[in-house]
């Protein structure tokens, strides 16, 4: 069991919360939840040992193993991916070596009556009882498990962490928490960079292995199936709910609907006493009435209602202009890296105002065919943009290729032009961005603030082919929610990436399987392929133990 009591962090004079108390039992798992900015990854942090609060303790008992995952990190590149998911043993084997060097000692010293041999055989017992009482295990086999859990392939296991991009890295570092079997795992956005196959495998892990967990995410299906208590972090205080995320909305909303009964009737009380005093002061035979009212009001606590956040993306895609029939065709299209052949003979073609997605494990194409479509790589086949196809394009690292030195305001009135340019401001208003943050550099913005702004340079110019790699990383629930009601009813050809399965649902009639070198093509929405994936992925996560 794990104590946060009184935690309280202050920045700039500014309070970020205070006196947040609450408990972590074995097999929590909870929610950290509230909008942009109330201190989620901060406390994360606190409770990590990472950050220090200004006031506050963490109390856990002394052997208790914490791991935690930020949303920001690389490992190291001076090891193989197997030679760096075992680092997760690094403690034990550094334990067992040790051990192995003291008693090599004891075999050849004969100073058996000194103070220094006794206190060898001392610390040869006290690792002796630590390390024989750790389980045997075949940690090879664990560590192998845990890699093509999380979408590694065996012939990946040798190669250099270093071939790997952040979000590879990533899964390293989560694969070493998992190995940890850590009494508390901290994961912040853990599934922004794991394909669909792979969250549902870490899904069954953190329920049915893990013990308590506490963690970030703007992935909606993934909080659901894995948590059981939701804390939220509002106004500088926590409230605390023994219930999923879907159940919590509810809850908070009936919570907030209380609060503003209890609120309007004591204003009225305010009022009505206020009235009596105004009325009364100066009446001899009403003063000690008068004068209790006033005292009683004085010492009144106010009853604040919980902010709501109402910032959210005002997003309408402009009319598209009309495409011809077929707005993009491939034929026989194949792609290889040297001996690596990604797919081949693949074949697709996507009608007028179709939204179609791509899906698949990372590593099996889907980037490489919009690449492919974009004309950014050479391929062989072909493959073809329709008549009058007019394509806006958001790459998964199209946040990353914004000018840091530029402001908000300088990024978007580069790419304006005509009389977009008079409505730059209230279209930035509309993406959050109001009063000074227009004038932020780049380069001060966090995550979400990027790709929302990368969004705004995407919505500048009317398209009728929209084609989104992953474009709900770092997205907050209430911007994604908007995102997608927007794109339900873009009226253009939608070709969407996305692992976010809560995102996905409802978005497309097609779906594209990227699968051991192949395109698949699947008349079903999308809601129904994932539902029949599901039930196959859990299958194979059951054989494999």
């Amino acid at each position: 069991m794990i104590s946060v009591n009184g935690i309280g962090v202050e920045f700039s004079g500014e309070t970020l919360f205070s006196d947040i108390s609450f408990v972590i039992n074995e097999n929590d798992k909870i929610a950290l939840m509230g909008k942009n900015g109330a201190g989620k990854s901060t406390l994360m942090k606190i409770i990590a040992g990472v950050q220090s609060a200004n006031k506050g303790t963490i109390q856990r008992p002394k052997e208790t193993v914490i791991a935690y995952l930020p949303q920001h990190l690389l490992t190291e590149d001076n090891c193989t991916v197997f030679e760096e998911a075992s680092k997760a043993f690094g403690h034990i084997f550094s334990m067992r070596d040790e051990i192995d060097s003291l008693n090599k000692q004891l075999e050849t010293r004969t100073d058996y009556e000194s103070e220094e041999y006794m206190k060898i055989i001392e610390r040869v017992s006290e690792l002796g009882e630590k390390f024989y009482s750790i389980e045997e295990i075949n940690y090879d086999a664990e560590v192998e498990k845990t890699l093509l859990g999380l979408g590694f392939k065996r012939e990946d296991f040798t190669r250099q962490t270093s071939e790997f991009s952040g979000g590879w890295r990533m899964r390293i570092e989560l694969g070493k928490i998992l190995l940890q079997k850590p009494d508390l795992v901290l994961l912040d956005e853990p599934t922004n960079h794991i394909d669909i196959e792979s969250v549902i495998w870490l899904e069954d892990f953190l329920v049915n292995k893990a013990k308590a967990v506490i963690v970030i995410s703007h992935d909606r299906a993934f909080i659901d199936n894995v948590t059981n208590r939701t804390i939220e972090v509002t106004m500088g205080r926590i409230y605390d709910y023994k219930a999923n995320y879907s159940h919590y909305l509810q809850l908070r909303e009936e919570r907030r609907e209380q609060q503003i009964k209890a609120y309007n009737e004591q204003q009225k009380f305010i009022k009505d006493n206020m009235d009596f005093i105004e009325r009364f002061r100066g009446t001899y035979s009403k003063t000690n009435q008068v004068n209790s009212r006033e005292r009683m009001l004085e010492k009144l606590e106010i009853i604040e209602i919980d902010e709501v956040d109402n910032s959210a993306l005002k997003l309408r895609f402009p009319p598209s202009p009309r495409s011809g029939d077929y707005p993009v065709v491939a034929k026989d299209l194949s792609k290889n890296y040297g001996d690596h052949v990604v797919f081949k003979d693949a074949n697709m073609s996507i009608s007028r105002g179709e939204k179609v997605a791509f899906v698949g494990r990372n590593g099996e194409g889907k980037s490489t065919m919009i690449k492919a479509i974009m004309g950014e790589i050479d391929f062989e086949g072909t493959c073809e943009l329709g008549h009058n196809a007019k394509v806006g394009y958001f790459a998964q690292n199209q946040a990353s290729l914004l000018d840091d030195d530029l402001t908000v305001f300088q990024t978007v009135d580069q790419v304006a032009k005509g009389e977009i340019r008079t409505q730059i401001q209230s279209i930035l208003g509309g993406f959050m961005f109001r009063g000074d943050a227009i004038d932020k550099k780049v380069k001060f913005l966090s995550g979400g603030e990027k790709t929302r702004l990368a969004m705004v340079k995407l919505l500048l110019e009317p398209v009728n082919v929209l084609i989104l790699d992953e474009p709900t990383n770092h997205l907050d629930l209430k911007s994604k929610d908007v995102l997608k009601e927007a794109l339900k009813n873009f009226d253009g050809t939608l070709i969407l990436v996305s692992h976010d399965r809560d995102f996905l649902q409802g978005l497309s009639e097609k779906v594209f399987e990227f699968k051991d070198q192949r395109v698949i093509e699947h008349f079903e929405t999308i809601d129904a392929f994932l539902e029949r994936n599901r039930i196959e992925n859990l299958q194979q996560i059951n054989l494999m133990g």
